[in-house]
């Protein structure tokens, strides 16, 4: 029926009717629940997600909203800001799939149903609390709402007769028999060849929920913005990914690669033992070679045979750090892209700029990853899995069929360790899914203490390359020197080693553990040394400061000019520098062999020295992982005065003490105030033993407190909030995004957004109400929770400040 309204395009007041759209987020929820085996169940969650859109409130909300109803003329109009959020269009359709499923096949039928109508009852919010921390059946209560409230029977009475139609062909026995098959695979008590504990299996029985409703908020999302852009759709890949064309592109780089020194042919030879490795099963791998292996390009070569061998979607790669994505991207873009390309193959995905309340115009422009690869940071991936609302969980889907490559794996939160160990298995052992775990500094992930709570399933075999001891021999370029001081040095010892070291050995770099010592250090070395040798490097950069005075260090390094950079501990996951010497602060082991590998990477000196000191002031209280890897340092150094550090037997018994003494927090402690008790994530996520409501069935059903925990998620310790810099590019990107008035540009918003990525700062709490008061941010346009610096708090050499650092005009919207 046209007088039943969806949505109304803004820039020409077409109108999508209730029908159209609920048969495209249909067709498409189906297509994208199909790689789980859930196709018919997504069509009928797709079919009915907006099914209340038919009732008469909320037909004269929108079309108030819209102006097809005029408040002069019309009976109908309403004051929508009275009504804005609380008309019940999600219950509908939830309810409809409830009183549908849920007496069916001996109980399963409710167990099936609860998770269609979740998904439904959820596509606005996010998934909500089927039992609430405080101990209310959730769930029922939203089943049992008013149906003055839900108006589900006046939309049985309005809706158009194709789509009752279609729904009650969907809602036959076979839908619920093919669920069922596949929730007994998910719910197997042996699976990863091990028994796995009650609460691991009620994750997995969240999990796979959160999959299908990732599928239906996508399918969602996709048909809204291709409905208010149609031309969107010529941009979305419909043909499966031509991965021997990428194949053969990565091929032919490899055999392009000089040999120049002994490291390119031990390099060599990691990268074919991985190609080697690429025809084996799907599964979960680990990647161990020493910093300088060249990690990035024999993972990229595992990754597309693999893709091609199984016919997967897509790779992924995880790194910790904003500044490893553009040098990864732009090395992997050099091997498979080509100009005149039907599609980019590489897709970034930096920073959180999307608001964490999502307006209308970031729903249409949120990202999906939808390219054949895809490079995002740990936080992106844990808030896609874990993260409250629909932001994130959209593109959770896009997990599946794919290969994950983590770099750097040993970054992983602590306090995350169990859930991503329990997700990761679940998406190896029932999506189709193949990980490989990269790092020189392999955590025992398959070796935790509570192992009830979820390990890593490794197979042994799954190592892509033979005798890491050899190897890690092979490549031995730097040797640890222990100068730590009962008293610490002072901030003079330090920089007079720092100078003493570039004077003689012609670069150094120096690697702090917080912001503060690395402006600190600079200063009082930036006199000292020629101009333009000395570089400062922090996540108070924006993305394309750092990438522009990385630039410059390598030009510099290449050139055999001298340089000396100091820089917080970004720098050592993955970035390709060079230096002659390397200072770092007492850290934990991994990150000590990680700042190893910026130093003789390419071996073309013999031996070189890594300096490994204590400052003797450094507040790190708050900083728990440094804290505690530094304790676990201290014991290796007793215990192995005269081993090389560096070896994997001592990494190995450094990551038994770190994860034994760190094992209480690897379930995501949760405090009173975020859950009514004292209780953990990983609870909330499964089996909710905590909960004072009790569920005894033969039948297990969803008991997971999904919305708590998703607020309660952070991928890290503090929320960041994400501001827009006036540094190069992105003052005219701050002007542009303003300039975004009544004719919006979809593609346009989009384009700059994503520019916007790499002029971006991520803020800590206390960092952001300093300069909140100082008023030195704004929301560059009201409502958008988009935000942009006044230029006067970036400076040239640190970047971001709390305190005015330069002379500039504030733009102002």
């Amino acid at each position: 029926m046209d007088n039943y309204v969806a949505h109304v395009r803004k820039i020409d007041g077409q109108k999508q009717t209730v029908q159209q759209h609920l048969l495209s987020v249909s067709d498409i929820t189906g297509q994208l629940a199909n790689k789980i085996g859930l196709k018919e169940a997504g069509e009928l969650i797709g079919l009915l997600h907006d099914f209340g859109k038919y009732s008469q409130s909320f037909q004269n909300y929108i079309q108030s909203a819209t102006g097809i109803l005029n408040s002069d003329l019309d009976d109908d109009f309403v004051d929508i800001n009275a009504l804005k959020g609380k008309i019940d269009h999600s219950s509908a359709g939830a309810q409809w799939i409830w009183q549908q499923f849920s007496q069916r096949l001996n109980g399963v039928g409710a167990l099936c149903a609860q998770i269609m109508a979740l998904c439904i009852a959820s596509h606005h919010s996010g998934l909500i609390d089927c039992l609430k921390p405080e101990g209310v059946d959730s769930f029922s209560d939203r089943m049992k709402k008013s149906d003055e409230n839900t108006h589900l029977s006046e939309c049985k009475l309005n809706a158009d007769s194709l789509i009752l139609t279609k729904a009650t062909a969907l809602a036959d026995p076979h839908l619920l028999k093919n669920m069922f098959m596949q929730l007994q695979a998910v719910l197997r008590p042996e699976q990863h060849n091990q028994k796995i504990s009650e609460k691991i299996k009620y994750f997995y029985l969240g999990f796979w929920t959160r999959l299908l409703f990732s599928c239906l908020i996508d399918a969602d999302r996709i048909d809204s913005a291709d409905f208010e852009r149609p031309q969107n759709k010529k941009h979305r890949r419909n043909t499966p990914v031509n991965w021997s064309l990428a194949v053969d592109r990565v091929e032919s780089f490899i055999d392009a690669l000089k040999v120049r020194h002994k490291v390119d042919e031990i390099r060599r030879d990691i990268s074919e033992r991985c190609k080697a490795k690429a025809s084996g099963t799907q599964g979960i791998y680990t990647l161990t070679v020493p910093t300088g292996g060249g990690k990035t390009y024999a993972s990229l070569r595992f990754a597309l045979h693999h893709a091609q061998a199984h016919g997967l979607d897509r790779v992924i790669y995880i790194v910790p750090y904003t500044t490893i994505i553009e040098q990864n991207a732009k090395a992997i873009r050099a091997v498979v892209e080509r100009e005149g390309d039907d599609f980019p193959w590489v897709l970034e995905h930096h920073s959180n700029l999307e608001p964490e309340q999502q307006t209308w115009r970031s729903k249409l422009v949120a990202e999906n990853w939808d390219s054949p690869i895809v490079l995002t940071t740990m936080v992106q991936f844990l808030e896609t899995l874990f993260s409250g609302g629909t932001r994130g969980v959209r593109r959770m889907h896009q997990l599946t069929n794919s290969v994950i490559v983590f770099d750097e794996i040993q970054t992983l939160p602590i306090n995350c360790t169990h859930l991503f160990c329990n997700a990761l298995n679940f998406l190896a052992t029932h999506t189709k899914t193949t990980a490989v775990l990269c790092t020189a500094t392999q955590p025992l992930l398959h070796r935790l203490k509570n192992t009830e709570k979820g390990q890593l399933f490794i197979p042994v075999e799954n190592e892509l390359v033979h005798d890491v001891d050899r190897l890690f021999q092979q490549l031995e370029r730097v040797k640890i020197k222990n100068k730590v001081r009962v008293n610490g040095w002072s901030e003079q010892e330090i920089a007079k080693l720092a100078l003493d070291e570039l004077n003689e050995k012609g670069s150094c770099l120096v690697i702090v553990n917080t912001k503060a010592w690395a402006q600190k250090l600079y200063e009082a070395c930036t006199k000292k040394v020629e101009k333009g040798s000395i570089f400062h490097l922090s996540t108070s950069q924006c993305p394309a400061h750092r990438q522009i005075i990385l630039a410059q260090v390598r030009s510099r390094l290449d050139h055999n000019l001298p340089v000396l950079c100091i820089s917080t501990q970004l720098i050592e996951a993955g970035v390709d520098v060079d230096f002659a010497s390397v200072i770092r602060f007492l850290a934990g082991l991994d990150s000590v062999a990680q700042a190893a590998g910026r130093c003789n990477r390419n071996g073309e000196r013999d031996i070189s020295e890594v300096h490994l000191l204590n400052p003797d002031q450094e507040p790190i209280d708050t900083l728990v992982d440094i804290k505690v890897g530094q304790e676990k340092i201290r014991r290796i150094l007793d215990e192995s005065a005269d081993k090389d550090l560096l070896t994997p037997a001592v990494m190995e018994k450094y990551f038994d003490y770190y994860f034994y003494s760190r094992s209480a927090e690897m379930d995501y402690q949760l405090t009173e105030k975020q859950a009514t008790r004292t209780d953990s994530l990983l609870n909330l996520l499964s089996d909710n033993p905590k909960n004072i409501i009790s569920r005894q069935s033969a039948i297990p059903m969803l008991r997971q407190s999904f919305m708590t925990a998703g607020k309660a998620f952070k991928a890290i310790d503090a929320p960041t909030e994400s501001v827009i810099v006036p540094y190069g590019e992105g003052r005219q990107l701050i002007i542009d995004l303003g300039d975004q008035e009544n004719e919006f540009d979809v593609a346009r918003y989009y384009t700059l957004l994503k520019k916007a990525q790499k002029f971006s700062v991520n803020v800590f709490p206390n960092v952001w109400r300093k300069l909140l008061d100082a008023h030195a941010v704004c929301e560059i346009k009201a409502g958008e929770g988009i935000y942009c610096l006044d230029k006067r708090y970036y400076s040239e050499a640190f970047g971001l400040s709390t305190e005015v650092v330069s002379q500039a005009d504030f733009l102002s919207f």
